[in-house]
Protein backbone atom coordinates (compact mmCIF):
# COMPACT_ATOMS: atom_id res chain seq x y z
CA UNK A 1 0.00 0.00 0.00
CA UNK A 2 1.08 3.34 -0.98
CA UNK A 3 1.76 6.07 1.50
CA UNK A 4 -0.99 9.42 1.40
CA UNK A 5 -4.23 9.96 0.52
CA UNK A 6 -6.13 7.78 -1.96
CA UNK A 7 -7.17 9.56 -4.91
CA UNK A 8 -10.49 11.00 -5.14
CA UNK A 9 -13.14 10.03 -7.91
CA UNK A 10 -12.25 13.14 -9.58
CA UNK A 11 -8.20 12.66 -9.46
CA UNK A 12 -8.72 9.30 -11.34
CA UNK A 13 -11.14 11.05 -14.04
CA UNK A 14 -8.56 13.68 -14.06
CA UNK A 15 -5.63 11.40 -14.03
CA UNK A 16 -7.33 9.33 -16.90
CA UNK A 17 -7.66 11.99 -19.30
CA UNK A 18 -4.16 12.73 -18.72
CA UNK A 19 -2.43 9.72 -19.45
CA UNK A 20 -5.56 8.52 -22.09
CA UNK A 21 -6.47 5.77 -19.90
CA UNK A 22 -7.54 4.29 -16.81
CA UNK A 23 -4.43 3.84 -14.49
CA UNK A 24 -3.40 0.21 -14.40
CA UNK A 25 -2.21 0.39 -10.66
CA UNK A 26 -2.54 2.07 -7.88
CA UNK A 27 -1.71 5.61 -7.22
CA UNK A 28 -1.04 8.69 -5.11
CA UNK A 29 -1.30 12.07 -6.86
CA UNK A 30 1.82 13.80 -4.58
CA UNK A 31 2.16 17.21 -6.76
CA UNK A 32 -0.86 19.60 -7.85
CA UNK A 33 -0.87 22.53 -9.76
CA UNK A 34 -2.22 26.09 -8.62
CA UNK A 35 -5.93 24.90 -9.56
CA UNK A 36 -5.03 21.09 -7.95
CA UNK A 37 -4.96 19.39 -10.74
CA UNK A 38 -2.42 16.34 -10.65
CA UNK A 39 1.26 17.11 -12.00
CA UNK A 40 3.57 14.20 -10.61
CA UNK A 41 1.76 10.90 -9.40
CA UNK A 42 3.19 8.51 -7.11
CA UNK A 43 2.89 4.70 -8.67
CA UNK A 44 2.72 1.80 -6.81
CA UNK A 45 5.89 -0.59 -8.37
CA UNK A 46 3.38 -3.73 -9.57
CA UNK A 47 0.23 -2.95 -11.41
CA UNK A 48 -2.69 -4.38 -10.33
CA UNK A 49 -2.05 -7.92 -12.19
CA UNK A 50 1.17 -8.15 -10.92
CA UNK A 51 2.83 -6.66 -13.87
CA UNK A 52 6.43 -4.37 -12.51
CA UNK A 53 5.91 -0.41 -12.31
CA UNK A 54 9.67 0.75 -12.54
CA UNK A 55 8.34 4.34 -13.12
CA UNK A 56 7.43 5.66 -9.58
CA UNK A 57 7.05 9.19 -10.04
CA UNK A 58 5.16 9.83 -13.22
CA UNK A 59 5.27 13.57 -14.88
CA UNK A 60 0.98 13.78 -15.94
CA UNK A 61 0.51 17.69 -15.66
CA UNK A 62 0.14 18.93 -19.28
CA UNK A 63 2.08 22.10 -19.20
CA UNK A 64 4.57 20.31 -17.75
CA UNK A 65 4.83 17.15 -19.91
CA UNK A 66 4.80 19.33 -22.99
CA UNK A 67 7.46 21.82 -21.77
CA UNK A 68 10.26 18.92 -20.48
CA UNK A 69 9.06 16.93 -24.12
CA UNK A 70 10.49 20.24 -26.05
CA UNK A 71 13.40 20.24 -24.06
CA UNK A 72 13.78 16.19 -25.09
CA UNK A 73 13.21 17.34 -28.75
CA UNK A 74 15.85 19.88 -28.53
CA UNK A 75 18.50 17.57 -27.26
CA UNK A 76 18.30 17.95 -23.51
CA UNK A 77 19.23 14.12 -22.51
CA UNK A 78 22.40 14.32 -24.13
CA UNK A 79 23.43 18.07 -22.73
CA UNK A 80 22.82 16.97 -19.36
CA UNK A 81 24.30 13.92 -19.55
CA UNK A 82 27.26 15.49 -20.21
CA UNK A 83 27.08 18.04 -17.91
CA UNK A 84 25.77 15.96 -14.38
CA UNK A 85 27.74 12.63 -15.44
CA UNK A 86 26.74 8.77 -15.87
CA UNK A 87 28.39 8.13 -12.05
CA UNK A 88 26.13 11.15 -10.57
CA UNK A 89 23.31 9.47 -12.54
CA UNK A 90 24.23 6.07 -11.54
CA UNK A 91 23.87 7.47 -7.78
CA UNK A 92 20.49 8.59 -8.77
CA UNK A 93 19.21 5.45 -10.17
CA UNK A 94 19.98 3.65 -7.46
CA UNK A 95 18.37 5.78 -4.67
CA UNK A 96 15.62 5.53 -6.81
CA UNK A 97 15.24 2.27 -7.35
CA UNK A 98 15.71 1.45 -3.26
CA UNK A 99 12.73 3.90 -3.05
CA UNK A 100 10.72 2.22 -5.44
CA UNK A 101 11.77 -1.52 -3.78
CA UNK A 102 10.73 -0.32 -0.48
CA UNK A 103 7.51 -0.29 -1.13
CA UNK A 104 6.89 -3.98 -2.88
CA UNK A 105 5.58 -6.29 -0.14
CA UNK A 106 8.15 -8.66 1.48
CA UNK A 107 5.83 -11.13 0.18
CA UNK A 108 6.25 -10.83 -3.06
CA UNK A 109 7.97 -13.81 -5.25
CA UNK A 110 7.11 -12.40 -9.03
CA UNK A 111 8.88 -10.35 -10.71
CA UNK A 112 10.16 -7.33 -9.71
CA UNK A 113 10.94 -3.59 -11.21
CA UNK A 114 14.32 -2.92 -12.48
CA UNK A 115 17.16 -0.41 -12.76
CA UNK A 116 16.27 3.37 -11.83
CA UNK A 117 14.27 6.19 -12.71
CA UNK A 118 11.98 5.24 -15.50
CA UNK A 119 13.70 1.65 -15.67
CA UNK A 120 16.71 2.65 -16.72
CA UNK A 121 20.01 1.03 -16.63
CA UNK A 122 22.60 4.00 -17.10
CA UNK A 123 22.61 7.34 -18.45
CA UNK A 124 19.13 9.52 -18.59
CA UNK A 125 16.17 8.08 -20.86
CA UNK A 126 13.69 10.13 -19.83
CA UNK A 127 13.60 13.79 -18.45
CA UNK A 128 10.01 13.50 -17.78
CA UNK A 129 10.69 11.15 -14.81
CA UNK A 130 13.31 12.80 -13.67
CA UNK A 131 11.96 15.78 -13.06
CA UNK A 132 8.77 13.97 -11.62
CA UNK A 133 10.60 12.27 -9.41
CA UNK A 134 12.29 15.85 -8.17
CA UNK A 135 9.12 17.76 -8.21
CA UNK A 136 8.02 15.16 -5.52
CA UNK A 137 10.92 15.80 -3.31
CA UNK A 138 13.13 13.17 -4.43
CA UNK A 139 17.55 13.92 -4.93
CA UNK A 140 17.55 14.65 -8.85
CA UNK A 141 20.44 16.48 -10.37
CA UNK A 142 18.72 15.48 -13.66
CA UNK A 143 15.73 16.76 -12.53
CA UNK A 144 16.67 19.72 -10.68
CA UNK A 145 18.45 21.10 -14.18
CA UNK A 146 15.09 20.27 -15.97
CA UNK A 147 13.41 22.58 -13.59
CA UNK A 148 16.37 25.22 -13.87
CA UNK A 149 16.00 25.04 -17.67
CA UNK A 150 12.10 25.98 -17.67
CA UNK A 151 12.68 28.45 -15.28
CA UNK A 152 15.17 30.25 -17.85
CA UNK A 153 11.92 29.82 -20.71
CA UNK A 154 9.94 31.39 -18.30
CA UNK A 155 7.63 28.14 -18.02
CA UNK A 156 4.68 28.70 -15.50
CA UNK A 157 5.07 24.97 -13.56
CA UNK A 158 4.06 23.28 -10.58
CA UNK A 159 6.28 23.89 -7.42
CA UNK A 160 8.68 21.64 -6.03
CA UNK A 161 7.37 20.22 -2.50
Amino acid sequence: MLPGNSPTPEDIATVTQLIGRVPQGEFRVVVRDAAASPVVLLNAPLLEDGTPMPTLYWLVGTTEVHAVSTLEAEGAVDQVEALIGLDAIDAIHNAYALSRDALIPASHTGHRPSAGVGGTRRGVKCLHAHFAHWLAGGDDAVGEWVAQQLDARGVTRAQRI
